[in-house]
């Protein structure tokens, strides 16, 4: 005998079968619309505020560029002091960035791998670009390597000048640029651990060979990174390089101090067409990073590769 089925009252909501009552369900909808505004709302936001202060101005500097044709920039392009303004910041910046990434690698081993005295010193040294001013720095070096500083009367004596020419330039990126390789390699050096290493240690491989086989594929992304950064940083320095290369036209002119003399002079073109080569560098830059991603995240679902270093799975570090 089996018992009757308890009917189930009817709510004042007027609920559906099994379903929620009609309040809870209006509630649940507004709720959800609610979020909806509230997710385009913070796009917007986000997407304004970048507009306003990187696409709008970046887009009229293109735009009064060529307002008055391809013919001013053309000939604004083939001027002296822009090519060698050009020429001069591109070597600024191949000779500040190895030598960067060369001292990024060696410090970033030295205080993840090594234990001495002065590493605190060492790794707050470092930071120091970060926390100075440009213009401090370059005031710091005309003091060291000046006429009248620590070195200068010495170099002078030698027949070395290095403030107001290419020197003190490279010394100025080289001292802006400094931590970017460092930080970067810092982090991955401490998350691979030293097992593999170690490991190639136990089948006989060299301390040198060891790194080129083992700790640089590793390394190695965090490594880019850290140029693209430093290529970025020296490719856009002013403040620093402003102060000790005395700013002279055709000489020592870089192309961001090559944009302020153009405008200083009321050549809008010129200075619009610096500013433009410039943006295109940074483009450049921009694009290397997206290689950079691509190349690091790839494979089902966008998985982190594994940068385990083959030659220590391979066995062949010896």
């Amino acid at each position: 005998m089996t018992a009757a089925p308890v009917p189930v009252p009817a709510t004042r909501g007027g609920a559906a079968r099994g379903g929620a009552p009609r309040g809870v369900s209006h509630a649940v909808a507004a709720s959800g619309r609610s979020a909806h505004v509230a997710k385009y709302g913070v796009r917007f936001v986000a997407l304004g505020y970048l507009a306003l202060l990187l696409a709008l101005p970046v887009a009229l500097v293109f735009y009064n560029t060529f307002a008055k044709g391809l013919g001013p920039v053309i000939t604004a392009l083939q001027q002296s002091d822009f090519q060698h303004a050009f020429w001069l910041t591109l070597t600024i910046t191949l000779v500040a960035v190895p030598l960067n990434t060369i001292f990024g690698v060696v410090a970033a081993l030295a205080l993840v791998r090594r234990k001495f005295r002065g590493r605190g010193l060492l790794n707050a040294l470092i930071d120091l670009p970060f926390a100075l001013s440009p213009v401090v720095i370059g005031l710091s070096l005309i003091l060291v390597y000046g006429k009248n500083g620590w070195l200068g009367g010495i170099l002078q004596a030698n027949g070395i000048q290095v403030i107001f020419a290419l020197p003190s330039m490279i010394l100025a990126t080289i001292f802006v640029s400094l931590p970017f390789v460092v930080r970067e390699v810092i982090p991955v050096l401490r998350e691979i651990g030293t097992d593999q290493e170690e490991a190639a240690y136990t089948l006989g491989a060299s301390p040198w060979r060891t790194f080129w086989r083992v700790t640089l594929p590793a390394i190695r992304w965090g490594v880019i990174y850290g140029v693209i950064l430093t290529t970025a940083r020296a490719l856009g320095e002013f403040g620093a390089v402003s102060i000790v290369s005395g700013k002279i036209s055709g000489k020592t002119e870089t192309l961001t101090l090559n944009v302020e003399d153009r405008y200083q002079e009321f050549d809008l073109v010129g200075a619009y067409t610096a500013s433009i080569v410039l943006a295109l560098m940074a483009v450049a830059v921009l694009l290397a990073m997206n290689v950079y991603q691509s190349g690091r995240f790839r494979g089902n679902g966008g998985k982190l590769v594994d940068d385990a270093a083959p030659g220590v799975a391979a066995g062949e570090v010896r």
